[in-house]
């Protein structure tokens, strides 16, 4: 089954944080998802979780993917 994208539609580039407020991935990591294997797309949503844990203000949005 294939690792499904962070993307929320949200596509707000945060300068200061250096990553998109929606889907907590920096611009390199939007641009290479397409082709990056399920393992590292795996890996990058664990590094998503983290980022958006890290991020008091940042929103809790669920979208019953288990792997977000």
């Amino acid at each position: 089954m294939p690792v499904k994208s962070p993307c929320i539609g949200v596509c707000v580039l945060d300068p200061a944080a250096g990553y998109c407020t929606g889907c907590f991935r920096t611009g390199d990591e939007i641009g290479a998802w397409m082709g990056m294997s399920d393992g590292s797309k795996k890996r990058l949503l664990e590094t998503i979780r983290k980022r958006r844990l890290s991020t008091t203000s940042a929103p809790l949005i669920t979208t019953g993917d288990k792997d977000l």
